[in-house]
């Protein structure tokens, strides 16, 4: 095991109220191993692992437990914790160019990094180690002297990597960090991740939109809605049976080259309003097999082997 997440809540502040956005989550994140996290805009995937990761604002709340080599995180302080970023924690975000300053050297910006994070080594072993974590993600060596306006798309995503790996973290966490580039070079950098994964041992969250992403680079998939986990496990397992309905719906609205249908298939309703309290399934009003059961009793997600899932349906319980 690598990271527990027991009870975890994370609340965002509003005008209107306090946001229940990550509901009473417990997880479990296996030694390398790699994730993938879907679901629609909203459904909590991104602010599970920000909060995980210590990465929101201040003025939200975070409360749970998340249990790392037999610590609770949640107990550090901002600097306690600050010694976990980049050597066991490190995150890609979706744009490289916020990542990357626009004025200084590629180099001179990973040499920051390394230096203020890393064990102490003279500036040769420094670059000499900017230069590995470069050939991992197929980056040559020039690039270290180049700025970022001078490279592609592609380049400057494999540079946003080779910084979070530059000290083999043990968990890395990916926010849609190959949406935006074309669908070769996101290939590319997929294939490079999986090869890097089992040469550093590090587990790999990948939270994103694109269900293909997932089942072809993702060994585990966790599916939330409405800031709950509703279905997790093996990709090859729940993509091709889906246990939950909202899962199920999920990968039907997905296009497949061999579909037949003429338009795609959506899923009718919204999401929750999470600032409101609620007893029955998050999913009730969306759920074409609903139950009268459903509408006042909330399901929790239980183990069903190496499936875990959130829905009456997998419990045995008939409608009335």
């Amino acid at each position: 095991m690598l990271i527990e997440l027991k009870n975890f809540n994370v609340y965002y502040k509003s005008n209107s109220g306090s946001v229940h956005a990550v509901r009473d989550v417990n997880l479990d994140l296996l030694e390398n191993t790699s994730y993938g996290v879907v679901g629609e805009s909203g459904s909590g995937k991104t602010t599970l692992f920000m909060a995980l990761l210590r990465l929101l604002s201040k003025d939200t709340t975070i409360n749970g437990e998340v249990i790392y080599e037999g610590s609770d995180l949640m107990k550090l302080s901002e600097d306690e914790f600050r010694k976990y970023r980049w050597k066991d924690f490190s995150v890609v975000f979706q744009e490289a160019m916020n990542f990357l300053s626009p004025v200084h050297k590629i180099g001179k910006q990973l040499v920051s990094i390394y230096t203020a994070n890393g064990p102490s080594k003279n500036k040769k072993e420094v670059k000499e180690e900017i230069l590995k974590a470069f050939h991992k993600v197929n980056l040559v060596d020039t690039v270290y002297n180049m700025y970022p306006h001078e490279l592609s798309g592609g380049m400057m995503q494999r540079v946003a990597i080779a910084s979070s790996i530059l000290l083999n973290p043990k968990l890395l966490v990916m926010d849609e960090a190959t949406t935006a580039l074309d669908i070769i070079t996101e290939g590319q950098i997929l294939d490079e991740i999986k090869e890097l994964e089992e040469s550093i041992k590090m587990t790999r969250v990948m939270i994103t939109h694109d269900v293909s992403v997932v089942s072809s680079s993702a060994e585990r998939v966790i599916v939330m809605y409405g800031g709950l986990i509703l279905e997790e496990g093996r990709v090859d397992e729940v993509f091709v049976k889906p246990k939950h309905p909202y899962t199920k719906l999920l990968l039907e609205s997905y296009p497949r080259m061999n579909d037949k249908e003429k338009y795609l298939k959506s899923i009718k309703g919204s999401l929750p309003d999470l600032k409101e309290a609620y007893k029955s399934c998050v999913f009730y009003n969306r759920c074409p097999y609903r139950m009268p059961y459903c509408k006042d009793h909330e399901p929790k997600l239980i183990s069903h082997g190496d499936r875990k899932v959130a829905c009456f349906l997998e419990e045995g319980v008939k409608d009335e």
